[in-house]
């Protein structure tokens, strides 16, 4: 007999269609958690393949060196040091630049180009027309995050100032590079688009404009596959110390790649912490589902029984039931799954600048996928099935045999309370069958928290916002300068009209270490009274600066395993290269990026240098902005100009969006899945009571009591539910900031109450139309049935 032709395979043909609805809910429990693991796994897997062969075509290097000035004959003794295998000696400068129709200040970083046009190290990705040809002082490439941000073109040209000189400048092409997928201005902690860009010239242009003729200041090199980069790094250092070298480092310290890694990372978290939040969520729910449903088909299994089909034959053509709705669920979530990565992916093309997305999955993972939905589907229905299956005929044509009920703990409670007959039937029915009553509850309670957990995103990225640009930034510029100068510096900027406060700061390139454990980053100096921009604690309330120690953020200080009353060892990478001990005198609380912090006049005395700053901290009028724009792009130590409404705006065009997307993302999943539960719980009631509800329309309840019983119980199950699932929502987001904590950036764990009623409007819209489906099949039960015996 064909596997289709068998009288059970037409019975489960049947049973498919009449109970489609049910089929189509359970497999949209299925769908959501499939979906947000496709979702998840494609998008990290795709943008790690894109990634990848981005950095292989390319060559983006493995070592990086700054220093001040040394002559193109050193790149002869750089190249015999064993293990580099490419390298390239460049030029690199800073520029204002004016963009016609845009008043803000605008920087760039300038990078020189060999004579060949592509460097052996970090070659360029040319999207249109082409590199700056050798001797044409005057052409540049741009890095297209910054054409795009202004609609630049081929031809156009623009002011931009270079050591101090004015020229004109011409765009020949638009090029993308694997050193600046991530292109920070200076002074920054986000990517500006509109206001730094990166630019490229030739060598010979770009060394005369910089008076670095015949010299280089900046390296990259290539290292042998397998070959240690501490060795390499460390032959550096000894070559290049003499020519005010800053320490070379490593490709994880490259800030543009250290920045996409922590993004990775994060990405490879949510692709395992959601799915399992959401496939552990599912698949419970989905147990407890076909576990209730397996057990209204008892009469069913008696009757089949009694045609003389085997325990067997009935397990294995429930399992088929069961088998049959894990495979709609899997291809459902697989297809949307796969569509919304693709869709999620493209959007993290247009932030991280890729040439092209690769679309890449291990199809192991599809299939260790299936096989696990499948198998878990099958076990959450194998108890009811065995358990049924395994009745003696004569036992299963019977009914099963009422409950032993007592007067429960509620009843007792509650006996003081004069409800309507048909609500003291709901309370007994929920304290009588416990278990029931609990499966039921969780599942309202999961639904529940999964959009809690799909929601919570968005207050904890507004909290974040307000903290970092309301209550730590104050200051409306940030203005880093090109060298450290007086503090004296800050009265003349004051003086200047539209310049209502400055404040000063400096900013140390330095390393960190404790033993083995080190940090490559900063020393930021900030006055003891500083009103602009200060530190916070846990409690995002201002901390005071130690005299003498170093305040640590917190997840640094976690980093590096200290707490305060350790040393922490401080290598300066500038001016005498000097190695300090400081102590750690306390922890603070930031949400964006990490940061070491210490007393400016304190920082000061331990460089030996007097009362210097790098950073200017402005508060400006409006009315003057534009003219306070103009005085800084003319002025010639000023590096740039960072704008805190620009990088708040920057934020939530960059991280807030793609960070938020993805959110959304396992938002509309979650519903989906809330409503899969509750529609299964409100129908397999139905499925349950039909019997003794159709039996209460024959003893002359009406139509609406009858609901009332029925409803009732689930009205009863969302009001325990819903508070309960928003504990369970909290615990799973806190598990969830805890794994997704980077260098980038922390989210924060806030819960508002906007997120709980989104949460509970979800679960109670989705109770409201499947009691409406429900009340509408009460019309349907057959009253004559229900008249004539089984026995």
């Amino acid at each position: 007999m064909s596997l289709f032709s068998s009288a059970l395979n037409t019975k489960l043909r049947r049973e498919l269609w009449q109970m489609r609805g049910q089929v189509l809910a359970i497999a949209l429990v299925i769908a959501g958690g499939v979906a947000v693991c496709v979702m998840s796994v494609l998008n990290y897997s795709s943008l790690s393949a894109t990634r990848s062969q981005y950095y292989d075509e390319h060559r983006f290097a493995d070592v990086f060196a700054s220093l001040k000035r040394a002559p193109r004959h050193v790149l002869n003794e750089v190249s015999a040091i064993p293990g580099i295998t490419r390298l390239t000696g460049r030029v690199e400068g800073g520029a204002k630049l004016e963009i016609s129709g845009f008043s803000d200040p605008v920087s760039a970083r300038l990078v020189s180009l060999p004579p060949s046009g592509q460097p052996d190290v970090n070659g360029l990705f040319i999207r249109k027309g082409r590199v700056p040809a050798p001797g044409r002082g005057r052409e540049v490439a741009v890095i297209g995050s910054f054409a795009e941000a202004h609609d630049l073109q081929l031809g156009d040209q623009f002011p931009a100032i270079i050591n101090g000189r004015r020229q004109v400048l011409t765009i020949t092409g638009i090029a993308e590079s694997p050193e600046f997928i991530y292109v920070i201005p200076p002074g920054g902690m986000l990517p500006d688009y509109e206001r730094f860009g990166v630019l490229w010239m030739s060598r010979e242009a770009l060394a005369a404009a910089m008076d670095m003729k015949g010299a280089f200041n900046s390296l990259v090199v290539r290292v042998e596959a397998g070959y240690p980069v501490a060795s390499v790094i460390d032959a550096l250092d000894r070559l290049l110390d003499r020519y005010g070298a800053t320490g070379a480092y490593g490709r994880e310290d490259q800030f543009s790649h250290r920045f996409l890694d922590d993004d990775m990372d994060q990405l490879k978290t949510m692709a395992t912490v959601f799915p399992l939040i959401f496939m552990g969520v599912a698949m419970f729910l989905l147990n407890v589902v076909v576990s209730r449903l397996i057990a209204t088909q008892r009469d069913i299994i008696a009757v089949l029984k009694a045609f003389g089909y085997s325990n067997r034959q009935i397990a294995w053509h429930y399992s088929k039931l069961i088998l049959t709705i894990g495979i709609i669920g899997f291809a459902l979530g697989l297809g949307l799954g796969l569509w919304l990565g693709r869709g999620l992916g493209e959007m993290y093309m247009q932030y991280y600048r890729f040439p092209g997305l690769l679309l890449r999955i291990n199809p192991a993972w599809i299939f260790l996928l299936a096989g696990i939905s499948l198998l878990v589907a099958w076990l959450g229905g194998w108890r009811a099935i065995s358990k049924a299956a395994s009745l003696p005929p004569a036992e299963a044509m019977r009914p099963e045999g009422p409950a032993k009920f007592r007067i429960t703990l509620a009843e007792k409670w509650l006996s003081v309370v004069r409800f309507s007959q048909p609500s003291r039937m709901i309370i007994r029915q929920t304290a009588r069958r416990p278990l029931r009553s609990f499966l039921s509850l969780t599942g309202v309670a999961m639904a529940t928290a999964i959009i809690v957990v799909g929601n919570f995103q968005f207050d904890s990225v507004s909290l974040m916002v307000q903290t970092q640009f309301a209550r730590v930034q104050q200051q409306d510029l940030t203005v880093p300068l090109i060298d450290p100068q007086n503090a004296a510096v800050l009265f003349t900027l004051q003086r200047q009209p539209g310049i209502r406060y400055a404040e000063g700061r400096r900013t140390v390139a330095a390393r960190l270490a404790n033993g083995h454990r080190k940090w490559r980053g900063a020393v930021t100096g900030i006055p003891a009274n500083a009103e602009l921009q200060f530190v916070v604690d846990k409690n995002i309330k201002p901390v005071t600066l130690p005299g003498e120690g170093l305040l640590l953020t917190d997840y640094l200080a976690r980093e590096l395993s200290v707490k305060p009353g350790d040393t922490l060892d401080i290598e300066i990478l500038e001016g005498d290269r000097r190695t300090i001990s400081v102590p750690v005198s306390g922890t603070t609380s930031e949400f964006l990026g990490v940061g070491a912090y210490m007393d400016l006049n304190a920082l000061n005395r331990v460089l030996g240098e007097g009362p210097l700053i790098n950073q200017a901290l402005l508060n400006v009028d409006p009315a003057y902005a534009d003219d306070v724009y103009q005085q800084l792009r003319e002025t010639p130590g000023v590096l740039g100009v960072s704008i805190r409404q620009a990088m708040l705006d920057s934020f939530f065009q960059t991280l807030a969006r793609t960070f938020l997307t993805f959110t959304f993302f396992n938002s509309l999943l979650g519903g989906v899945i809330a409503f899969g539960v509750v529609y299964n719980t409100v129908r397999i009631s139905l499925a349950e009571k039909g019997r003794e509800l159709a039996s209460l329309r024959v003893l002359g309840y009406t139509h609406n009591e009858v609901a009332h019983i029925l409803l009732g119980e689930m009205a009863l199950l969302l009001l325990v539910g819903i508070p309960l699932g928003w504990l369970f929502g909290e615990g799973l987001a806190y598990l969830i900031i805890i794994a997704m904590q980077t260098e980038l950036y922390r989210v924060p764990l806030t819960i508002t109450p906007q997120t709980l009623g989104i949460s509970a409007t979800v679960v109670i819209a989705s109770a409201v139309g499947s009691g409406v489906i429900a009340w509408w099949r009460l019309r349907e039960l057959d009253l004559v049935a229900v008249l004539k015996t089984r026995e």
